[in-house]
This record gives C-alpha cells, structure tokens and sequence, in this order.
C-alpha cells in the first residue's frame, strides 16, 4: 500500500548558510522522493536521515514528531523549513486516492524505543516481584495488590534492570509487535537499536510481511546490512549528493562489512 507518493524538500536558501535545518541539505541536489511499500533512507551518522523523518513527521503531522526547541524571540525556521516542502498522497489498490494518513501512522524514533524498552522492563520486573510475593506468602489478592502498590512508589533509578532475563533485543521486538498494527504508515528511526543482527533479520522480515499482507507503508532510517539486505525496499543513499538510489550491497556501510569479513575468510575456514 502506498500512502505516501511523494515527499519534496524545501529548495529555498537563507543568507545564513548555517541555520537548521536549511544547513543539513545545503549543496544537495535533490529531487523528490518517491516512495515505495518500503523506502530506506540510507546514510552514516550525520547525513540528515532522521532530521529528514522529522520534517515529513512534522509536515505530515504524524504522531511522534520530535519538537525542537525554539526561542520566542527568532523565527521557528524548523516549522518555515516544513511549510515550504510538498508531498503528495497515493491511492488504494483500486485507484482511489487517499485524502489522509491512517489514524494509526506514528513516527517511531530510536529514543523512543529505548525508552519503552525501560517501561516493559521495569513492569515486567515488578509483575515478577508481585508473583513472588504472592506464591511465597500466600497474599489476599488485596494485599498482593498493596505489595505492587509499594514498588511502583519506588524510585525507578534505584530499580536494577535484570538484563538476562529482559534483554534489549527481547523488549524491543516485544515493542515493534505492540505499535505495528495492520493499514498504517510508520517512520522508523534506526529500529534496528538494541537488536542482535539475527532479531535484526527477524524486523525486516517482520516488516515485509506487514507491508505485502497488511496493507502498511514504511519508510526506515537505517544503515544496519542486516536490515538493508533483508527488506524488499528502495534505498535512497543519502551519502550521495544527489540522494541517489542504490542496491543495498552497493552501499559503503555493507561494503566495509563485506571486506571485512572478507579479510578474515582464513580465519572462518579453519
């Protein structure tokens, strides 16, 4: 399903050639992106692609926006950047336009699921406390009930998060399957965060079935290899100058595994 068609940057230039976030694409030549099922924006750390989620987040006014912080006394030139980029919405699998986003689109960033990954980690930590509770005392239901009530009025910072039991990875994919509902358009920001590159597979996977059987749009900041080889996406290379699109074993960031990896063959085959 394709919600998003289409997305244009603002092409306008200020005097000052460092304000945000004119500054991220100055000297860019970009045309406008054209979405698939699944589109990757693809770059290394400081190429722009979550502030280039944020605008189409902003613009699109989809839950999840990031706010940036904004003095009353000067332009908000975040907000002046969103207004002057267009984009356009596609049409069902009958061919009739969309004329809004579904309700359920979010923009997921990667602070927001280290965040949520604490949330589950810490109810979890308290439901087992409770269970314990309750099976070594024999509780009322109502005192059992007053135990959990004592834990939550703990500080969280002195909760030690029991790692082997609740691992990153595992909340983590525990959050994609809670917020990744059917007939959506999600933006993700490196979702990839706290997964191994075997759970990283299983996301793309994921993610691919959503989109062909579930009627979802996605469009992912990544450069995971283990997300861009497994997604059937398109892949917009924002290392380029002109945000070409590239197969992802084109890309510098598998290129630099692959030799790598390559490099040590011996020690693999011994």
């Amino acid at each position: 399903m394709i919600y998003l068609s289409s997305f244009k940057l603002s092409h306008q230039t200020l005097k000052n050639p460092n304000i945000y976030p004119y500054n991220v694409f100055r000297d860019k030549y970009i045309e406008p992106f054209s979405f698939a099922p699944i589109t990757i924006f693809y770059g290394n750390n400081g190429c722009g692609k979550s502030t280039l989620l944020n605008i189409i987040a902003g613009k699109l006014k989809i839950k999840g926006k990031e706010m940036p912080a904004s003095n009353a006394y000067y332009e908000n030139y975040c907000e002046r950047f969103e207004n002057e980029c267009a984009y356009s919405l596609g049409s069902n699998e009958d061919g009739i336009p969309f004329y809004q986003l579904p309700e359920n689109s979010r923009y997921i960033k990667s602070e927001d699921i280290l965040y949520e990954i604490k949330k589950i980690q810490q109810k979890a930590i308290l439901e087992h406390g409770l269970t314990y509770d309750y099976m070594q005392e024999g509780l009322s239901l109502e005192k059992a009930q007053s135990v959990l009530n004592k834990k939550k009025e703990q500080r969280i910072e002195n909760i030690i998060f029991s790692q082997e039991k609740y691992s990153n990875g595992e909340t983590s994919l525990q959050f994609f399957q809670e917020y990744l509902l059917p007939n959506a358009l999600y933006l993700l920001d490196e979702p990839e965060v706290s997964l191994s590159p075997a759970n990283q597979v299983a996301l793309a996977q994921e993610i691919n079935e959503l989109t062909h059987y579930l009627g979802c749009q996605f469009i992912i900041a990544t450069h995971s290899p283990f997300m861009l080889g497994t997604l059937n996406a398109k892949i917009y290379n924002l290392d380029a100058r002109e945000y070409e699109v590239t197969p992802w074993y084109k890309l510098e960031n598998v290129r630099y595994f692959y030799d790598f990896f390559k490099k040590h063959e011996k020690e693999f085959n011994d």
